[in-house]
């Protein structure tokens, strides 16, 4: 498996990498968010380690690019320890958050826990801009969507919200960030405008609405979707 480790101060790179290599993983290695974003798109990655503190473009920004058209895991690296850095981290798209100085014990741990949780939850597979689950399939370059290999035609802010929620597989999205993403405007009274989409993108993606299989409402927070198995 290979592994991408992106942080601006070189000698922590390396650090990281001696570790990764003894565990018998590739590694690749940038120092800024773009250089990561680069190597993203020209080799196949299983897991990103990300700094948030970078020149060019940092790894919230990053992150949130990459959770655009993908779902591999991101563990995020941060030399601050507020929770407020560490909410951001993880609503930015990141899978679990480490705060350095830190053990690179802990590191290897974390980074075989999400390697395993990623390989074994789901048979989400992101393959050149297409996403499934189950026998929900979302084919972004052809801009169509099927359940088991039947076509559902959705309007275009319905695409929108299912790719942003399919892209972010398992991440409770709330309406406030699936409105601003989709809309890209500030969330003013989002929650019915949210609540509606949803209830029409279920009467199209689920056999029984009531009982949904794929788009899940968590109550009092939001909406996601669920990785299954095949």
């Amino acid at each position: 498996m290979t592994i991408l480790v992106c942080d601006d101060e070189r000698e922590i790179v390396d650090a990281i990498e001696i570790y990764l290599l003894n565990e018998g993983y590739e590694v690749l290695k940038a120092y800024d968010g773009l250089q990561a974003l680069d190597l993203l798109e020209q080799n196949e990655v299983h897991l990103v380690i990300m700094d948030i503190m970078m020149p060019h473009m940092d790894g919230i920004r990053a992150t949130m690019r990459l959770r655009e058209s993908g779902n591999i895991p991101v563990i995020m690296l941060s030399a601050k320890s507020e929770d407020g850095d560490k909410i951001l981290g993880l609503n930015s798209g990141a899978d679990d958050y480490l705060t350095k100085p830190f053990n690179p014990l802990e590191l290897i741990a974390r980074v075989k826990s999400q390697l395993r949780r990623f390989t074994s939850l789901g048979s989400m597979e992101t393959v050149q801009g297409v996403i499934s689950t189950g026998g929900l399939t979302l084919d972004d370059r052809k801009k169509t969507v099927t359940v088991d290999g039947e076509q559902v035609k959705l309007t275009p802010m319905e695409y929108k919200i299912l790719r942003y929620l399919m892209q972010n597989m398992e991440m409770v999205l709330s309406t406030t960030q699936i409105y601003e993403h989709v809309w890209d405007e500030r969330a003013v009274g989002a929650e019915n405008t949210i609540a509606v989409h949803i209830r029409r993108i279920r009467e199209k993606i689920e056999i029984n609405p009531k009982d949904p299989k794929y788009l899940k409402v968590v109550w009092g927070i939001g909406y996601k979707i669920e990785k299954i198995k095949v």
